[in-house]
């Protein structure tokens, strides 16, 4: 790597990192804030609280790598613009063209970390974060639901009350069909623990048995129950889709299509995953063009704003988008990346114009 490739990769380093620990401070602050409200609820303690914002801060990085990626990249770059750097580096000959490949160079590690804490980091933590906050408050999963979670699984209908952190069921009502879509049985039981590869142990069932006109009561102090419902399924109740691992959204994903169930949130999510973290590409490549233009006073802190004010329309757009696209039902792959696209047109936008100046 050449002398200057190397000088500009300190400063962006540099200047990202102390972006991102700021940003991080000041969210965990917040998070903070909003979890002491919560003190005193069942066993919720303060140190509870403090290991629950600790255990979010990966997923916080995650979404906040982007942003960091620009602003520390426009920091270094106006700094060096200031400095007549990148003055000196233009009339030695480095095309944009140029300063762009070297950029993309720099930041492939941004889009590596960037993956690398969005698949094994920030899923297992927000996971544990919240079975703690859950386990903690003496909660339960899907409370919000009036009669309890519902899944369909071919033929069959599960009702459950409760989804203890550990991933136990409580409430358990198993509704059985035939091929003619006929009641065949109803059973219900106290409490399910999984058992691998892919059984349920009930305990306390009792089952009613259709046939024709008839019931039949039967009382069974434990029961096996094979289904593909597994712990993995379950624990998408404790983590948004946005904070799950590809191979957990797809997994999932392939569980609704099976069943025949609406897939669209979770097919954006894994879209988003897989697209996210290019977008520290096309942040640093929209931070070029401010560099170019030779404002030598006060540059330095109002493009730094500039910087911030990007960054929150990228997030506020990321969401939307999102959102429009689970509402109309468009494509995944382009509601995951239209938002990328823009900013990358509006990078080339912004280029073509500080060029033609």
């Amino acid at each position: 790597m050449k002398v200057f490739q190397r000088y500009l990769a300190r400063e962006v380093y540099a200047g990202t990192v102390l972006v991102l620990v700021a940003f991080l401070a000041l969210f965990a602050f917040f998070d903070l804030v909003h979890e002491l409200e919560d003190l005193g609820k069942g066993g919720y303690k303060l140190q509870h609280a403090l290991l629950f914002v600790t255990l979010t801060l990966p997923g916080r990085a995650y979404e906040l790598f982007p942003i960091a990626a620009l602003i520390g990249t426009l920091y270094a770059l106006t700094t060096l613009a200031r400095h007549s750097e990148i003055t000196v580096l233009r009339a030695s000959g480095l095309s944009t063209a140029a300063m762009l490949g070297t950029l993309a160079r720099i930041g492939i590690p941004f889009v590596l970390l960037t993956f690398v804490i969005g698949e094994f980091v920030a899923p297992p933590a927000e996971r544990t974060a919240q079975g703690l906050r859950l386990k903690s408050m003496s909660a339960v999963v899907g409370q919000e639901f009036r009669s309890g979670l519902w899944v369909k699984d071919e033929r069959t209908f599960l009702n459950v009350r409760n989804v203890l952190p550990d991933a136990r069921l409580q409430g358990v009502r198993i509704y059985e069909f035939d091929d003619r879509y006929e009641l065949r049985a109803i059973s219900e039981a106290a409490e399910g623990v999984f058992e691998a590869p892919d059984h349920w142990r009930l305990k306390g069932v009792v089952r009613t048995g259709f046939s024709g006109d008839t019931a039949r009561l039967e009382q069974i102090p434990e029961l096996r129950w094979k289904s593909a419902l597994n712990p993995d399924i379950v624990s998408v109740l404790l983590v948004v889709p946005e904070r799950m691992s590809v191979t957990k959204l797809w997994a999932y994903i392939r569980h609704l299509s099976d069943n025949r169930q609406k897939t669209e949130r979770y097919e954006i999510a894994l879209w988003k995953k897989l697209i996210y973290p290019l977008a520290a590409l096309v942040m640093m490549a929209l931070a070029l063009p401010f560099a170019y233009q030779q404002d030598r006073m006060g540059g330095v802190s109002v493009r730094v704003f500039a910087g911030i004010m990007l960054g929150i329309a990228f997030h506020m757009l990321n969401g939307l988008f999102s959102s429009l696209g689970i509402i109309n039902s468009w494509v995944p792959f382009f509601s995951a990346i239209t938002p990328s696209l823009l900013f990358l047109l509006a990078a080339v936008s912004m280029m073509w114009w500080v060029e033609r100046r």
